[in-house]
């Protein structure tokens, strides 16, 4: 295959993997919004779990002796065993009890089938939606529930029951994004700082050690492994405390004090043409900013997307896990283009 054709079919690759997943990233973190806190972390998790199993797989790759051919094939089977065994729980999931409790509390403008109401009984009288200004005709022979659009759905009772029903409204992208804004741009500065250095700074730092074995390790396991045993151990953290929970602008600022780490990479042990010095040329010293950049990395990832759905209405909660996505990937596409202007510093 010519250079240009095999630049043109990967490119075309990454760009069809890569708008699959924003949608199964949204979606899934949407459909996390209806469910416990605890299930957020767990998620999140499991997302770091996965990063430490491709740079295990890595370093078994390395460490076989197989060609690459060999090595690839293996390489990229794995995950595919993996995800087939992912959608075979998915599938499974809705048969769980704990699950259908939860995604059947979603709000009723989701729902196409008739629902009970624990509102008092209305009046038969045409009934005017305060919010859109349109009638609300009682069904007959299903009292409680209100025929809106030929679609039946329940009444909200206002003014302690006087039998005033309302509809309640689409959430609106504003509104929610109004009271989780914070989070959103904790979570976009975290993966822009992320993602500014790792990998295409770290991966630059070489051992200073004579060790030829371990310079040929050095980067799989104090830059990939390292990262994802701390990344994933940092999204873990949140199941047993969340901090600030209940103040939320420090945030940003603890967020923030990440920034400092960037300077610290780009004075480790890279070679380089320009006049930087090297103020940490020791292992131990790229070892020790590795593990606070990837543990802060993953808690505060964590701790956004776990906070962001409690900050809203539960029927806002989809929608705030779905912005919270679109933060993300905006963080990681900012972090991304950053890390092309640090590497002209080298």
């Amino acid at each position: 295959m010519s250079p240009q054709s095999f630049f043109s079919i990967t490119m075309a690759s990454v760009w069809f993997i890569n708008s699959f997943c924003a949608v199964l990233q949204g979606s899934l973190f949407g459909l996390l919004g209806s469910f416990p806190q605890r299930y957020s972390t767990l998620v999140l998790s499991g997302q770091g779990m996965a990063g430490m199993f491709a740079a295990i797989a890595m370093l078994l790759s390395k460490a076989s002796g197989l060609d690459d051919q060999s090595s690839a094939l293996i390489y990229f089977v794995t995950p595919c065993a993996g995800t087939l065994v992912s959608i075979g729980c998915y599938l499974f999931l809705p048969h769980q009890s704990f699950s259908r409790y939860y995604l059947d509390k979603r709000p009723a403008e989701d729902l196409g089938y008739e629902l009970e109401t624990k509102a008092v009984l209305l009046s038969p009288d045409l009934v005017a939606d305060s919010s859109k200004g349109e009638p609300l005709n009682v069904k007959n022979g299903n009292a409680g529930v209100v025929e809106q659009d030929g679609l039946a759905r329940p009444p909200e009772v206002m003014n302690g029951g006087s039998g005033v029903g309302m509809v309640a409204p689409n959430p609106s992208i504003f509104s929610v994004l109004k009271k989780i804004w914070l989070l959103a741009l904790s979570i976009v500065m975290d993966f822009s700082i992320t993602l500014s250095v790792f990998p295409a700074i770290t991966t630059k730092v070489i051992s200073s050690t004579q060790n030829l074995l371990w310079q040929d390790y050095f980067t799989p396991v104090c830059c990939f492994l390292l990262f994802n045993v701390m990344d994933w151990l940092g999204r873990s953290s949140t199941s047993y405390f969340l901090w600030p929970k209940k103040h939320l602008r420090l945030l940003p600022a603890a967020v923030g004090l990440r920034i400092l780490l960037i300077p610290m990479f780009l004075l480790c042990n890279i070679p380089r043409k320009t006049g930087w010095p090297v103020l940490f040329p020791h292992d131990a010293w790229f070892v020790i900013l590795m593990v606070a950049f990837s543990l802060s990395n993953g808690y505060f990832v964590s701790l956004t997307m776990c906070l962001a759905p409690k900050q809203v209405q539960p029927e806002e909660s989809e929608l705030a896990g779905a912005i919270m996505t679109f933060f993300l990937a905006l963080g990681l596409s900012c972090g991304a283009g950053l890390s092309f202007l640090l590497r002209l510093l080298l």
